[in-house]
């Protein structure tokens, strides 16, 4: 009998339990459905008949008497004839007091007026790469001097750069002097001779413009009473010296560079371009550029290439713009400023696009909506929409599908519609 008492002892708090529980529901649900009367059947009645009140911004609130929202503090509103009905899942409706406190605001698609957008690229002044020359040596043999010392000097075609030691001109002048004074001597002679005479002479000649002599050089080389060992190496091309290679000195075989010299007269300058701007650039357009060295001044350039690969480190595609600089006023590695003006890829040449302002739209991943009034009715209402959008232009998004001309799409709160939304169990943008 012992042993029974003990066990009932230990078994009365669960036996307590389980009966206390059911009342303790009961009483929590007749709790429940007094403060926010939630039962189905009574969403717009109490039991008694009476009006249910409740908040605008938060509807799960129901009161049978008129108060403010324990939530937000917004005066409780009663639930109208409207309301009684199953509302429209993608729609939220709200008294002129919520949507005082919520502050939407509202904006009509519009078509885009002429002129397009504007974006405003950095970039740098790069020198043109198809001007890009080397100067090379046309023989062997060691530079005994440099004229041209250092970087950024100006050099003209046909201007003697460097002079050169080079047993190899020794040799051919030596054979154009012995040439030479054969076919002096042999003026006179048989018609043979003087054949055989002139044919050494011009072979002589022949070697020396193989070595880069000039003709002009090999003239003067003719009349000289001893052969000369140096020659003048002289530049095939105009333009300003980009990088000098070789040294005073140094020996340098057949073909080695010695200068490399690029024309400045016209530049590029090398814009780099993020992939939403690439929608407004194409080959042809007239760009506004401004450096800081030159205050207060635009100057004018047209696109000459579009990157058609993105550069996955910095996720840009270089844009490269070319610039008259006859005044050589743009030096290569100044910082540019461009201002381009484009137009967004239409379907429809003859129509402008819809646009919207940036604040309107609400972008899930996959999806982009807006909210739009609903017109007609008799508190504001608003729609939620699924609309496709085009690549960013400004400030603004070009409309794709989804809205019509004159529609009212809010720009401001439209995350205050889909949050009610969402709380209401409609169908919200998440």
């Amino acid at each position: 009998m012992s042993e029974w008492r003990t066990r009932l002892r230990r078994a009365a708090p669960w036996l307590a339990l389980a009966v206390a529980a059911p009342v303790f529901f009961a009483l929590g649900t007749c709790a429940a459905g007094g403060d926010e009367g939630t039962d189905g059947q009574g969403e717009g009645r109490g039991e008694d008949g009476q009006t249910v009140w409740t908040c605008s911004m938060h509807p799960q609130i129901r009161k049978p008497e008129p108060g403010q929202c324990p939530i937000c503090g917004m005066d409780l509103v009663p639930v109208g004839a409207g309301e009684e009905s199953e509302p429209a899942p993608n729609r939220i409706t709200l008294s002129e007091r919520a949507k005082m406190l919520a502050q939407i605001r509202t904006t009509p698609v519009r078509r885009r007026g002429v002129g397009g957008a504007e974006r405003r690229l950095l970039g740098r002044v790069a020198y043109d790469e198809t001007s890009l020359r080397t100067v090379t040596s046309w023989l062997g043999g060691r530079i005994d001097r440099l004229h041209l010392s250092v970087t950024g000097e100006r050099v003209r075609r046909g201007q003697a750069i460097a002079t050169l030691y080079s047993p190899e001109v020794y040799a051919a002048h030596q054979d154009l002097l012995v040439a030479k004074r054969q076919t002096d001597r042999l003026s006179r002679g048989t018609e043979t001779a003087r054949a055989a005479a002139s044919a050494a002479l011009e072979a002589a000649r022949q070697r020396l413009r193989l070595l880069g002599v000039p003709d002009a050089e090999i003239g003067r080389m003719e009349t000289a009473d001893e052969p000369r060992d140096q020659v003048s190496i002289r530049s095939p091309f105009a333009g300003t010296v980009l990088e000098r290679i070789a040294t005073e000195g140094s020996y340098v075989q057949t073909g080695a560079p010695l200068y490399r010299v690029a024309d400045l007269s016209e530049v590029w300058v090398q814009l780099g371009a993020y992939e939403s701007d690439l929608p407004l650039l194409e080959v042809g357009q007239p760009v506004e550029l401004a450096v800081q060295a030159l205050p207060g001044e635009r100057l004018e350039g047209r696109v000459a290439f579009v990157d058609p690969v993105v550069s996955p480190r910095t996720r840009t595609a270089q844009v490269r713009v070319e610039v008259d600089n006859s005044a050589g006023r743009l030096k290569p590695g100044m910082f540019a400023e461009a201002v381009v003006r484009g137009q967004p890829p239409q379907p429809d040449a003859d129509a402008a696009p819809l646009v919207i302002p940036e604040t309107a739209p609400l972008f899930t991943g996959r999806r982009s909506v807006v909210y739009v009034e609903v017109p007609g009715a008799e508190r504001p209402t608003y729609e939620m929409r699924v609309v496709r959008l085009g690549p960013k232009v400004g400030d603004e998004y070009p409309v794709v599908a989804g809205l019509s001309e004159g529609e009212r799409v809010v720009t401001y709160g439209a995350f205050t519609l889909d949050a009610d939304l969402q709380i209401r169990g409609g169908t919200s943008m998440m």
